[in-house]
């Protein structure tokens, strides 16, 4: 992530286009991850969402770095190694959490929402064991990162098998991506992204490429790249006519992929069949031959 990320993204999360966009993501979150089960799951940054709200998994983590954690309530521990270290803070409802925290020389305050743990680290070095987590989500987590390949091909790793990725982001096949194209060239970005937007098309050819499977795909926020409310509302007609004439051009997407393991396992002993030999064949050799010399 780069500095302007950090001060450019809690701002236009404030302003009519980034509410609107997260009003729309919010809404979709709630109803995907109600129906994912199974004990742990993670969302990956952008703390201004709360993608795991309606989960009901025993074990919901925060997952942030010091760039997706900058903006209040949330304080990002000082002195947090990077290379494969985390810090794991509890809900900050509890008090034995903030005397903990304190006790470790960690900053006290809001770290997760309720319900939730706060987890510091490295995006791309995830501290978490292989096939242990049954659901990731990332909201434009991707468009932040400085190597996409390896944030998918961590959330791969500590996935189980079946288990579930939601992605979030913003699509550059869209009015918005235009505007963001143009905006990049004259140095006043639209949209806040540390990397190029990434293609709808491009981001399944590599989840495919990693073992995923495609269950969900859904575009939203239709309405043209306008910085006012009055403008934002006057095109609210767009969002009906755009899902049903033009759905891959929404300004946002949402992805839900399940990794797959491939390959065939045996349950239970091996059962060997003997040949059947045909009428007047007989084997060559049988378990009782046995070689004799006279």
């Amino acid at each position: 992530m780069t500095d302007r990320a950090i001060i450019d993204w809690p701002a236009w999360t404030d302003s009519p286009p980034g509410r609107y966009v997260l009003d729309w993501e919010q809404t979709q979150l709630d109803r995907v991850v109600s129906d994912v089960f199974g004990y742990h799951a993670l969302q990956l940054g952008l703390p201004q969402l709360d993608a795991l709200r309606e989960n009901r998994m025993p074990c919901r983590g925060l997952v942030l770095d010091a760039a997706s954690g900058a903006s209040a309530p949330y304080t990002f521990p000082r002195g947090l190694g990077r290379a494969g270290n985390g810090v794991a803070i509890g809900s900050g409802n509890s008090s034995a959490n903030d005397s903990k925290g304190a006790a470790q020389g960690l900053p006290a305050g809001l770290p997760a929402p309720a319900g939730r743990s706060a987890v510091w680290c490295d995006l791309l070095d995830l501290p978490f064991e292989a096939q242990s987590v049954d659901l990731i989500v990332m909201p434009h987590t991707l468009e932040f990162t400085s190597d996409p390949h390896r944030l998918l091909r961590e959330a791969e790793r500590v996935l189980m098998p079946e288990g579930q990725l939601i992605i979030l982001g913003f699509n550059s096949l869209s009015l918005w991506g235009a505007r963001q194209s143009v905006g990049k060239m004259t140095g006043r970005p639209f949209v806040p992204a540390a990397v190029d937007l990434i293609a709808f098309t491009r981001l399944k050819d590599w989840i495919k490429l990693l073992g995923f499977d495609l269950e969900r795909g859904r575009f939203g926020c239709y309405r043209p790249p306008l910085g006012s409310d009055q403008w934002l509302s006057r095109y609210g007609f767009m969002e009906a006519a755009g899902d049903r004439w033009w759905p891959i051009f929404g300004a946002t997407y949402m992805v839900k992929a399940i990794k797959r393991v491939r390959g065939m396992r045996l349950v239970g002993p091996l059962k060997v069949k003997k040949p059947v030999l045909a009428a007047g064949l007989a084997p060559a050799a049988t378990p009782n031959t046995r070689n004799h010399t006279q």
